[in-house]
């Protein structure tokens, strides 16, 4: 006898969900929300360079700074080079010297000052400070000390030294440079001339 009704499911059959309707049938028009897609992926997209690139700045390796240049006094030498020409105003009281100032590297340094611990005597420089001196080029400078009171001054002068006040781009600083025995004995024997009268 063949069967009128609707043929029941057999056991262990199941029946499938109905597929989604389409977008502009859920009330949103296909091609607003394609466009709302791209719209927010391009902002994503966007937002990850950014933040990629601007990690790469902060991480980049950085130059190292340049050093910084040398202190005045560790570049600068003063050498003593023979006693001067006696003039008429050092004869019988002064001493009249030249010396080298060098500088071995770094920027310029100019010499603001020159004295001597001594308090019996004064000081002058030929050109007169302040004045500059550059890396590989000595200047050769007369110096002139003065006897003002014989009392202070040294009648043997051990190691005398000249107080030198130098600056650069990096510091002032005052050093003292002590000239070496040749200058201590021409030193010795101006200020016994000019202290005692007497000539030799």
């Amino acid at each position: 006898m063949s069967g009128v009704g609707p043929v029941e499911p057999g056991e262990g059959t199941y029946v499938q969900d109905a597929p989604p309707a389409p977008l502009a049938q859920q009330g949103f028009p296909a091609g607003r929300f394609e466009r709302h897609r791209r719209v927010v992926l391009g902002t994503m997209l966007t937002s990850a360079v950014l933040a990629g690139s601007g990690y790469l700045y902060v991480t980049r390796p950085r130059p190292e700074p340049p050093p910084a240049p040398p202190y005045p006094s560790q570049v600068t030498g003063i050498e003593y080079l023979r006693p001067g020409p006696t003039s008429s105003n050092t004869a019988s009281r002064g001493f009249t010297f030249e010396v080298a100032v060098s500088t071995e590297s770094g920027p310029p340094v100019t010499v603001t000052r020159i004295s001597q611990p001594y308090a019996g005597l004064s000081v002058t420089s030929s050109p007169r400070t302040p004045f500059r001196t550059k890396a590989g080029s000595p200047r050769k400078i007369m110096i002139t000390l003065r006897v003002t009171e014989c009392g202070n001054a040294p009648r043997n002068a051990g190691l005398p030294f000249l107080d030198v006040t130098l600056r650069n781009t990096r510091a002032m600083q005052v050093h003292s440079f002590i000239l070496g025995p040749q200058y201590a004995q021409d030193l010795s024997r101006a200020l016994q001339v000019a202290c005692s009268n007497k000539s030799g």
